[in-house]
């Protein structure tokens, strides 16, 4: 894609609809690598941008949105895991998940590398992919880098459950899904999943479904 037909396209996006509307899978966008940020836009454009995924990464509600999720192919994310969001899940699960707070921040060009052979599973879902989830294996701990918005480089540790997402939507701007790395016999619709698989942990989904866990030869017993 070249500067200008990328420029116009950020520019239709923002003179469109606030919170901008969520590209579902099927669509080409999410299977392409993004193009990397490389100054294309003009600062009013890029701040448009970030504040446009922040809306609709807030109103869908979700952890985390990667600019291909509304249709811009660039390598661009921004991730909040608000208090709000983890308020009426159990103390119990949010321990599992090693899930807190995750201040709202803006990920250019990120990439990720493993930090040790750790591994944790669980439940994952996609703004992209509504209405279903399905257990997937996530490094524990990732190496980040990339820029923020300002430019200012990023090289940190990340872990627990803000791993998971910083994994996530770094894969978006890969043209890669959760669905590529989940168990598909885990596959569960949300509504399925708040009635019979609500666990901290998904061992019992795994021995219900069929579906082996980490560490495991085969269904959990």
């Amino acid at each position: 894609m070249t500067t200008t037909t990328l420029i116009e396209l950020v520019e239709a996006v923002l003179a469109g609809l606030s919170p901008a509307p969520i590209v579902i899978a099927g669509d080409p966008v999410l299977r392409q690598p993004a193009q990397d940020y490389e100054g294309q836009l003009s600062a009013e454009q890029l701040d448009g941008l970030v504040a446009l995924m922040r809306t609709t990464m807030r109103d869908a509600p979700g952890v985390g949105l990667a600019a291909p999720q509304i249709g811009i192919p660039l390598r661009l994310a921004v991730l909040e895991d608000r208090p709000e969001l983890l308020r009426n899940i159990p103390a119990g699960t949010l321990a599992a998940r090693r899930r807190a707070p995750l201040p709202f921040r803006v990920l250019v060009n990120p990439r990720y590398t493993a930090l040790g052979a750790g591994t944790a599973a669980f439940y994952e879902g996609c703004l992209s992919v509504p209405g279903w989830q399905a257990v997937t294996t996530r490094h524990e701990r990732v190496r980040l880098r990339g820029q923020d918005e300002t430019g200012r480089e990023l090289d940190e540790e990340v872990e627990g459950w803000a791993a998971r997402i910083v994994q996530h939507e770094t894969d978006h701007l890969d043209g890669t899904l959760y669905l590529d790395r989940a168990e598909i016999r885990s596959l569960s619709s949300t509504a399925h999943l708040l009635e019979r698989w609500a666990d901290p942990t998904p061992e019992r989904a795994s021995h219900a479904l069929g579906f082996p866990l980490p560490g495991s030869a085969g269904p959990a017993a």
